[in-house]
């Protein structure tokens, strides 16, 4: 999306914070007009692929629309800044990612804190996974890092940024698997696949996703989920190889803080909602996604969990002492 485009956005969703909160009598009667999804990043990702799935069964819930806009810039950052500037009536929303909203505001002056981004539901997430191509001699994850202890800092990843999922699960293998290697961050997944498939490194830190979309190119030497992913069958977990690794790059939704806490309880209701339609979830899960349902009440105790664990790793980047 061009600058001038964000800025108009920007600037219409700040004017909105003149308009006095819709008066709603019942959260029963919510939403009572289109809702606005903005997702803090450009178009064509993770979180907008997720979103405009969720479109359909908005509407067939609540008889309104979910309007998608974007928001790109600092990584979800210019977003997340501006999300507690806007109407506070649950007619607007936008999308939450972990564990970017944790690890940004540890690095530098991201423009908000982790709290100022007030979740109401997470839904799902794409597993790390370490990738390599179908031609690859690492035909195990063994294989791989086998190499890496031979030959420490030689095998080479690239990842979707520094401070993302990807380097994350990169800081966090290395610990458990006692290897060093050398991790190539790149503006977005979708660079990194290309780093992979061009030679420039041996594997990727990518998802699931990234196998489901590139099944005749690359080959998922384990992943990061609880369970064996139904379209990989015959890829183990890292834990089934003895490495406690579950994650990936979690997605929710946010509303800013003012926003009454009946109208935070029914959209996670409705997003659970759309989130238990055996369509829906069959959508998800064709596309390399695990489903999650971390609702309202959930929310603090999810992040908190994750927190601790990011901040591990955080000190391990050297975001913090």
């Amino acid at each position: 999306m061009r600058l001038s485009h964000t800025l108009t956005l920007t600037a219409m969703l700040a004017a909105s914070t003149l308009v006095a909160p819709l008066a709603l009598a019942d959260a029963e009667d919510f939403p009572a007009k289109d809702v606005q999804y903005v997702i803090p990043f450009g178009p064509g990702g993770e979180s907008d692929i997720s979103a405009r799935l969720q479109q359909r069964y908005f509407e067939e819930i609540t008889g309104q629309q979910l309007i998608i806009q974007y928001m790109p810039g600092g990584g979800g950052a210019v977003g997340w800044s501006q999300l507690n500037d806007m109407t506070a009536d649950g007619h607007t929303i936008m999308g939450s990612n972990l564990p970017h909203i944790v690890l940004k505001p540890m690095g530098k002056d991201a423009g908000f804190a982790t709290e100022d981004v007030n979740n109401f539901y997470f839904f799902h997430y794409s597993p790390d996974a370490i990738l390599v191509r179908e031609d690859s001699p690492y035909q195990t994850l063994e294989d791989l890092v086998e190499a890496a202890r031979q030959a420490p800092g030689v095998v080479t990843f690239s990842g979707s940024g520094t401070y993302s999922a990807n380097d994350v699960a990169n800081t966090r293998f290395q610990q458990l698997a006692d290897v060093t290697t050398t991790y190539i961050p790149f503006k977005g997944t979708g660079a990194a696949v290309t780093a992979l498939l061009g030679g420039q490194v041996q594997a990727e830190w990518g998802y699931t996703t990234v196998a489901a979309n590139h099944q005749d190119k690359v080959r998922m030497l384990a992943v990061a989920a609880e369970e064996r992913h139904p379209l990989f069958p015959d890829v183990p977990t890292f834990q089934e190889l003895g490495y406690d690794m579950v994650g990936g790059a979690y997605r929710g939704m946010a509303v800013p803080s003012e926003t009454p806490a009946d109208v935070q309880a029914r959209l996670s209701e409705i997003f659970d909602q759309i989130n238990q339609n055996p369509q829906f979830r069959q959508e998800m899960e064709d596309l390399g996604f695990v489903l999650m349902d971390v609702g309202n009440d959930d929310v603090a105790d999810f992040l908190a969990e994750q927190s601790q664990q990011y901040e591990t790793s955080a000190r391990e980047l050297g975001l913090i002492d």
